[in-house]
């Protein structure tokens, strides 16, 4: 991961909001306006402040500046605060750097107006003064490390719990495989034949492995053949018994006496790439079984279906089984030699990965027990275990038992497995497996800890309350009534940080989280969500006890607090949401618990609110658009659609579509169809438009090469790029990588850019853009005539398109000003060597005034609206 990236994904640790709330309420505090920059994001925050506020600022200051300062601190390894000279005393301007293992994600710029005599300060500014605007810095450095700090922390919990689950799952993935060996190590001592007996072994190998076929070849002394003993294939596949039995050993390259592990990606020579074509197989594994200390036999794991990549734990497996058959054909060879069967057995009960023993029900005594289990099974403890176990089992020999076992003295966990078998000498015994797991029981046991609790006040996070809150939402259906959720948050909680220092602002919160959880009916059920807020939840049993919670809350925080040998007061506000009545999912309890929090603070603040559907806040529906987008792009794109608008040439008589503009379309399956221009500000916003332009650009691409690959060569396909896109330091290398992921040949893909983004910093454009082109790709020149432009601009941008804006379009033939601007714009464009385009085209009347003026490329409604990828095939393909 590059830098760039790394930042960004520090940055993404706090939620936009969070960022804008604790901006906004940090400048009326402090009397400083604020806004947070980033090079891969651009504007983080809105820059706070009003209109007439900002324009005085920017007049003192400057936005060249911004970008200096910015560029300072990320380039600067060392300094976290550095002062930009404005060459103006009235005016303090300062970056602080938000630093992330150190590297910086992102800066705060911080504007002072000073409070100085003589200073022409319009009165709707707020001053400062130089001994405030310092201790302000400070307090925003701190305060940022240690949010982040705090996210962190719950991220390092997530990727804990999903380690754990890994954990789960390869305990699993071993308990199966330890099951089926035990299985196969049964069968050592069954009374069918030879060949029953590995047939047997090769049904169970397949199918825990998955895999086609499994067989057994022994060479034919006399004759020099092949034969196959027995075989095992998958339901629905047949026997290739008869074309494997017969064949001369020449013609099997394997069968020398070596082991082969062959993987569908692994090398191999030709005679065995022959052999593979020949009989369909994509993977095999083929070892040598021993006669008389002569491999006269192959065992056979093969696959025919799908492509097979050998894991280690494979071979492991697959050794394992061929040492169990090697054993019975040493059995049956000894011919049920007594001494040759234990020896056998105990090579191998000695060679696995547990500990062993054995015990016949009858007498109760151990017969067998291997140097795993003596060495892991401290002589002291191991009677005293084992009789706990056999007291605990129930059941005849064919009963298979399971127990988890804790030495208390010891510390150490077990797990014990009990199944039945015969012995060497035929009598039906009871075959015991242990295997110590303490390892794994103190790692989950630490992984629970980190990704339940919060790591200052000791109580259940923000992951443990949604897991919690879901399962009484479930019990609550399941059994009637209804619960309750509180959420709770500390009025002017900051006052204490700002006054007394971080260190007892954690102290208050440790006492207050004792003290909630002393409550009468809350003990277990309260949890910090983060900061200054908590949240308790009152299950269906505990509902009645509601309103004696809320009076022992608001008595709890009527007394004052100690802290630094003083009294201090500290006053809550709360939200109360009931459910399922007022809401059944996670999501939109905690979303109505704070409107309801919200209008408790807009009611003075120390007070109770319940939860009033008529009361919700104006920003329900920017909420739930934020919330679905996110969603939306992190679940591949797939409410995300690219449609695309055809672009014609009118010179041209027949097929006059060359290509077409992509566009995109958000279908969200909560809140229906919604606008582009209602998503893209918004996704700019969040900086997701980054992801989505993406998505928009790989889509495209591969649109076009399928246009061009299905007989339209030339067609192309035109892209916009929006500023947040072209601020990125590798978004020449992104263009760069897409184009060859897909294929599409550069000059059959349009880049459009914006002009006002253009005109507005004109020497990075031209050195973006010219790095652009020279991938092949071609750039134009959107919206052209509704900025600020001059002609002399438009000779130096490195452009091939200039696409004129539809306003120039509506009135064209009847407006003598837009025909003449639309023709003078075209032969510019002839002059210099470029194309023009023009968009909006709607009636026959535009496109016969348009022919008039040389113009080529027309795009609008005439001609086709937006289509779906299969229609717009359907009609230009």
């Amino acid at each position: 991961m590059n830098q760039e990236a790394s930042q960004d994904t520090d940055l993404g640790l706090l939620d936009a909001t969070l960022m804008q709330n604790l901006q906004d309420r940090f400048c009326d505090a402090n009397n400083v306006y604020l806004v947070c920059l980033s090079r891969t994001r651009g504007v983080v925050t809105k820059a706070y402040g009003s209109k007439e506020e900002l324009a005085y600022i920017h007049g003192l200051t400057g936005v060249e500046r911004h970008m200096t300062l910015m560029n300072r601190l990320l380039d600067d390894g060392i300094e976290s605060v550095l002062e930009e000279d404005c060459g103006n005393d009235l005016v303090k301007m300062c970056g602080v750097s938000i630093k992330i293992g150190g590297k910086t994600a992102a800066i705060w710029i911080v504007i002072g107006i000073m409070d100085r005599e003589g200073g022409d300060v319009p009165s709707y500014v707020m001053r400062t003064t130089p001994e405030r605007y310092d201790k302000s810095l400070e307090f925003l450095e701190t305060l940022s490390k240690q949010m982040f700090a705090v996210k962190m922390e719950e991220l390092m919990a997530q990727e804990a719990v999903l380690k754990s689950r890994e954990s789960e799952t390869q305990m699993e993935a071993e308990l199966h495989r330890n099951e089926v060996m035990t299985s196969i190590v049964k069968m050592l001592e069954s009374e069918n034949s030879f060949e029953e007996i590995v047939h047997d072994i090769l049904r169970e190998c397949c199918a825990y492995m998955e895999i086609s076929r499994g067989a057994l070849l022994k060479e034919n002394k006399e004759h020099s053949k092949i034969e196959m003993i027995c075989e095992y294939a998958a339901p629905g596949m047949d026997s290739v018994r008869g074309e494997w039995s017969g064949v001369s050993r020449e013609k099997m390259p394997f069968f020398n006496g070596k082991p082969y592990m062959i993987s569908s990606n692994s090398m191999m020579p030709e005679v065995f790439r022959q052999f593979f074509d020949a009989h369909g197989l994509l993977a095999g594994i083929f070892l040598p079984v021993e006669v008389n200390t002569r491999a006269e036999m192959y065992l056979c794991f093969l696959e025919e279906h799908e492509e097979r990549n050998w894991e280690v734990t494979d071979v492991k497996f697959v050794n394992d089984v061929r040492r169990i058959i090697q054993s019975i054909l040493l059995k049956r060879i000894a011919k049920n030699s007594l001494a040759s069967s234990y020896a056998s057995l105990e090579a191998i009960l000695e060679n696995v990965g547990c500990g062993i023993y054995v015990k016949d029900p009858v007498s109760g005594r151990i017969l067998y027990s291997n140097q795993r289990l003596r060495a892991f099974l401290p002589d002291d403890a191991a009677p005293d275990m084992l009789e706990n176990c056999w007291r605990e089992e129930s059941g005849g020999i064919d009963t298979d038992c399971f127990h988890e076992i804790y030495l208390e003295q010891e510390k150490r966990w077990f797990d014990y497995h009990r199944t039945g078998i015969h012995w060497v000498d035929g009598r039906s015994v009871f075959l015991y497996t242990i295997y110590e797991v303490t390892d794994k029981k103190l790692y989950q046991q630490k992984i629970e800890r980190q990704a339940n609790n919060d790591f200052l006040t000791g109580l259940y996070n923000r992951m443990r309350f949604e897991q919690d809150l879901a399962h009484c939402i479930e019990q609550t259906k399941e059994f009637g009534g209804e619960g309750a959720l509180l959420y709770i948050d500390l009025d002017d909680f900051k006052h204490i940080n700002d006054g007394l220092g971080h260190q007892y602002g954690d102290i208050l919160l440790k006492n207050i989280s004792d003290s909630l959880r002393r409550i009468p009916g809350v003990e277990n059920n309260c949890y910090r969500m983060g900061g200054d807020e908590f949240i308790i939840i009152l299950a269906h049993r505990q509902i009645m006890m509601l309103q004696k919670i809320l009076n022992d809350i608001r008595t709890l925080f009527s007394k004052p607090w100690m802290l630094k040998g003083a009294d201090y007061y500290c006053t809550m506000s709360m939200g109360v949401v009931r459910f399922p009545t007022e809401g059944d999912t996670v999501e939109e309890l905690i979303k109505k618990a704070d409107i309801a929090l919200y209008a408790a603070k807009c009611s003075g603040k120390n007070r109770v609110e319940f939860y009033d559907e008529n009361v919700e806040s104006t920003s329900f529906r920017r909420l739930d658009m934020e919330k679905n987008m996110r969603n939306a792009t992190n679940n591949a794109f797939s409410e995300f659609e690219v449609v695309y608008q055809p672009i014609v040439d009118v010179t041209r008589e027949s097929n006059p579509c060359v290509g077409a503009e992509a566009l995109i379309r958000w279908n969200s399956g909560e809140l229906g169809l919604i606008a582009p221009t209602d998503f893209i500000p918004l996704a700019e916003y969040l900086g997701l438009i980054n992801p989505i332009g993406a998505y928009v650009l790989e889509e495209a691409c591969k649109r076009c090469k399928y246009w061009n690959d299905m007989g339209h060569p030339d067609y192309k396909v035109n892209v916009n790029l929006s500023v947040v896109q072209l601020l990125q330091n590798d978004i020449v290398e992104q263009v760069r990588s897409v184009i060859k992921r897909t294929g599409i040949v550069p000059e059959n893909l349009t880049l459009e850019v914006t002009e006002g983004l253009a005109i507005n910093d004109m020497s990075r454009m031209k050195k973006i853009l010219s790095e652009i082109r020279a991938l092949g790709v071609r750039v134009a020149l959107d919206d052209f005539g509704t900025g600020y432009s001059s002609l002399n601009h438009i000779r130096e941008m490195p452009i091939d398109v200039i696409k004129i804006d539809r306003c120039f379009i509506i009135d064209i033939g009847k407006d003598e000003f837009s025909a003449a601007f639309v023709k003078m714009v075209a032969e510019l464009a002839q002059t210099i060597g470029v194309h023009v385009c023009v968009e909006g085209v709607e009636t026959k009347e535009q496109v016969d005034a348009l022919k008039q003026t040389k113009i080529q490329l027309i795009q609008g409604f005439y001609f086709g609206k937006p289509l779906h990828k299969e229609e717009f095939d359907e009609k230009y393909l």
